[in-house]
């Protein structure tokens, strides 16, 4: 429809931080009101040897902290700094910080990878974690060992996407798609409670979020901009499809670590136990963020920098 069209990468940033408000309060209560009481008989029978204990840091330990808070603060103001000045290479050639042309806009991944990897680094040799540059290498490699499925699904979902748009199928589904929605004349709130209860399925089948959004966006995204929902409000409701199934899912790649932490607790721990324990968070989490991103569109409260809910 238009194949020029840039989405800011902070679309939907209003939305989400304050949904982590919401989140964060409605898991607090699950937890405490639902889960805890469940678990409160649960035996534990891990080792006590290897069960993890709260140690007082040590004096490099707090000392590598602050240092390395103090340089992250420090790159952040010295960004800022950089940025503010109206001629600022920065700055878009229109002199606006979030345009999609501005810098640092175009850089942001980078940045934050900087971000954090110069204070961690300085925190690793502070408090004697890293001993050589190859301690520092061997962590951030071990920490990319997680990606590897990511990686895997990238690698054929491009091969898809590749495929998938020679083809001009996504054309054709997008537009008899968008004709049957128009159809069936259903209110705007259905097609988005629908597009989340989809994704909300397919990431059971699907763990990587980047990999599920590459397979679902080349027909959904076009298909709601046929019916007038702007792409900014279908990555809202994907986000939330998204995210309150990811903890009843196997295929989430940090699933299998999660158990292996509960089985020190509580030996007999597996898929099952864990996902009949996630499933209040998924039902609740579920309803409520749904009828939330409903509520903050009808309010018109923005999405994020640069983001609409209707098309065009």
């Amino acid at each position: 429809m238009q194949p020029d069209m840039l989405i800011n990468p902070l679309n939907n940033y209003f939305f989400t931080a304050i949904s982590s408000i919401l989140i964060i309060s409605v898991g607090w209560w699950i937890t405490d009101k639902i889960v805890e009481p469940r678990l409160a008989k649960t035996v534990v029978d891990g080792d006590q040897d290897e069960l993890p204990q709260m140690e007082k840091l040590e004096k490099k330990e707090i000392r590598a902290f602050w240092v390395a808070t103090i340089v992250m603060l420090v790159g952040i103001v010295a960004l800022i700094a950089w940025t503010i000045p109206s001629g600022s290479p920065m700055r878009s050639p229109d002199g606006e910080v979030t345009a999609f042309d501005a810098p640092i806009m175009m850089s942001i991944v980078p940045l934050i990878f900087l971000l954090f990897v110069i204070p961690g680094v300085i925190y690793g040799f502070l408090s004697g974690t890293f001993k050589s540059s190859q301690d520092a290498i061997g962590s951030m490699s071990k920490a990319m060992s997680s990606m590897s499925y990511y990686i895997v699904m990238a690698f054929f979902c491009a091969l898809f996407i590749d495929a998938f748009g020679n083809s001009n199928i996504g054309i054709l589904i997008a537009l008899k798609g968008a004709n049957f929605l128009q159809s069936l004349a259903m209110p705007g709130a259905l097609t988005i409670v629908g597009i989340i209860l989809l994704t909300a399925v397919v990431n059971l089948l699907v763990g990587s979020a980047s990999a599920k959004w590459a397979l679902i966006s080349p027909i959904f995204v076009p298909m709601l901009m046929g019916i007038g929902i702007s792409p900014d409000l279908t990555q809202a409701a994907y986000r939330v499809g998204d995210s309150v199934s990811n903890i009843i899912t196997p295929l989430l790649p940090y699933f299998p670590l999660v158990v292996v932490f509960c089985q020190r607790y509580v030996k007999n721990t597996g898929i099952g136990t864990l996902v009949s324990m996630m499933l209040p968070y998924f039902f609740i989490f579920l309803v409520t963020w749904t009828i939330f991103l409903l509520l903050y569109w009808f309010i018109g409260i923005p999405l994020g920098l640069q983001a609409s809910y209707t098309f065009p």
